[in-house]
């Protein structure tokens, strides 16, 4: 007991370590981010309009060998080949490399790279909303140490804001714009500690309600966390784990709605046929909450209950295009990553376009005269196709070739690791045996990691840069840079280059075609 005491211990104390002192004070993150944009704009003509409106797209998950294999059966799906197809990120005028470490990881997780990218400070896994001087699970660790997102400043400036998401909406990357936390999965009370508890911190539902009160759409799942513990779901009343969480007694949904302003209208809908029959001229504030949990992945989504995260982008954009004088949209493809993380490839592929579908929807209700877009990502994942496929191959069909070590077949989709590594009978499972196509079929990997139904980890994660489209020119994440890799922040300036309240930072400008 105490050898396994005093490992722990040295563990905590050489997670601590990882992290310089400097990097723990969001002013340093804010400085060298400001220093790169001025870099930048010595070498760049800018467009001197004015973004009113603000898209910030996000495939969680969605690396380059995923958006990539999206194109491929982006096309496929329309009969083509699929190489050639274009996604619709694909036709923005700018893109470049993000680095996207934690603090205190190579390999990060939703929950820091959130923090970085919406509030423009790095910070360590598996915190949301708060610097690197907040250790996970410490919750005695986070008062003074919290930080603001993009979507706070927005709403400053007098902007609509919304939050749009395939997971629960209080999930690492939604959470990381409202809440502050040092543990991303402290969704409720009922998932939280007793010292966390009595120490004062709030859970992540709670706060999506009381931390930002005015915050106009939210949509996505997660029901569960808004109710009392053992409230039945309303789309599953007879099913014990949709059931609520709450052990304070609370009910969430209710008090969103107190907290709307006398005379306005707040609307709570959990039906895919409510929200698409909302008259939407007549609703100031809008939550949906579609699923008790994250919202099925889009190939097994019930077409009569759930929308799309098409439907729901939509009517996001016609909510927040009332307020004059702009807004701001995030908008999440989170299943993507947990396709991923499962093994399951083709669930992650199809979430990758449906996101696609967003964008292009996206960009058909708004202008390029005055809205800024960003497509990009917060990891990627060891997914990788190969095998020398023939040009047209099925994305998730097989290889031309066989091993040459077992001299049996492989699908040209592969995992470096995840719950697909099978032996049978001391060898590699023959995939000519099995349903390759199916729409849950984990595909094989080199080492075997699993993944927790509850989504909390980020095993299985690849550290790799990702690409985010539609830039200004020459920036790479946060920081502006004519070329080169950048760190991943972009909250302070990149994100706030059409609105005005960061801690220090001067308005910025976006190029031409301003859609990032």
């Amino acid at each position: 007991t105490m050898k396994a005491f005093l490992l722990a211990l040295l563990a905590q104390l050489c997670s601590a370590s990882l992290v310089p002192e400097r990097e723990k004070d969001p002013e340093y993150w804010r400085q060298q981010a400001q220093e790169t944009l001025r870099d930048a704009l010595r070498l760049q003509h800018l467009n001197q309009n004015v973004a009113k409106n603000l898209i910030l797209f996000l495939g969680d998950g969605m690396g380059v060998s995923t958006v990539t294999a999206a194109r491929i059966l982006k096309g496929q799906l329309q009969h083509r080949k699929g190489e050639e197809s274009l996604l619709e990120m694909d036709k923005f005028p700018y893109v470049a490399l993000a680095k996207t470490y934690n603090t205190n990881a190579q390999v990060p997780d939703s929950a820091g790279t959130a923090t970085a990218y919406l509030c423009g400070v790095k910070a360590n896994e598996g915190t949301v909303g708060v610097s690197a001087g907040v250790t996970r699970d410490r919750c005695n660790t986070t008062k003074g140490q919290e930080v603001t997102s993009i979507l706070r400043w927005a709403k400053d400036e007098g902007k609509a804001v919304g939050i749009v998401t395939t997971t629960r909406v209080t999930h690492a990357t939604p959470s990381a714009a409202y809440a502050h936390s040092a543990n991303r999965d402290w969704y409720s009370d009922g998932e939280m500690p007793l010292d966390a508890l009595e120490g004062g911190c709030k859970d992540i539902a709670r706060q999506l309600v009381e931390n930002i009160p005015d915050i106009e759409v939210i949509l996505g799942g997660g029901r569960k966390y808004m109710f009392p513990r053992n409230t039945s779901d309303v789309e599953y009343p007879q099913e014990e784990r949709h059931r609520g969480t709450r052990l304070d007694g609370k009910d969430l949904v209710q008090a969103w709605h107190d907290a709307k302003p006398a005379g306005k209208v707040a609307k709570y809908v959990w039906h895919r046929r409510e929200l698409l029959a909302l008259n939407l001229s007549r609703v100031d504030f809008l939550l949906g909450l579609f699923e008790p949990g994250d919202m099925v992945y889009e190939l097994d989504r019930n077409n009569e209950t759930d929308p799309s995260l098409s439907e729901m982008v939509a009517v996001a954009i016609r909510m927040l295009q009332k307020n004059p004088r702009g807004f701001f949209l995030l908008v999440e493809g989170g299943r993507i990553d947990h396709g991923h993380h499962e093994g399951k490839a083709k669930q992650a592929l199809h979430e990758a376009v449906e996101l696609d579908r967003a964008v292009g929807l996206a960009g058909r209700l708004t202008s390029p005269h005055d809205t800024l877009s960003v497509v990009t990502a917060d990891h990627s994942h060891v997914f990788t196709f190969g095998g020398y496929t023939p040009r047209g191959n099925p994305i998730f069909g097989l290889a031309p070739m066989q091993s040459d070590v077992d001299r049996k077949p492989f699908t040209s989709i592969l995992y470096g690791n995840g719950p697909g590594y099978k032996i049978v009978g001391g060898e590699r499972e023959n995939v000519s045996a099995v349903d390759f196509a199916h729409a849950n079929y984990q595909a094989q990997a080199a080492l075997k990691n699993g993944f927790g139904a509850q989504h909390c980890t980020e095993r299985g994660a690849g550290g790799e840069e990702l690409a985010a489209h539609r830039l200004l020119r020459g920036w790479e994440r946060a920081t502006a840079g004519p070329g080169g890799q950048r760190e991943r922040r972009w909250g302070d300036m990149g994100v706030g280059c059409s609105q005005r309240g960061a801690p220090g930072v001067q308005r910025v400008h976006p190029t031409p075609q301003h859609r990032l």
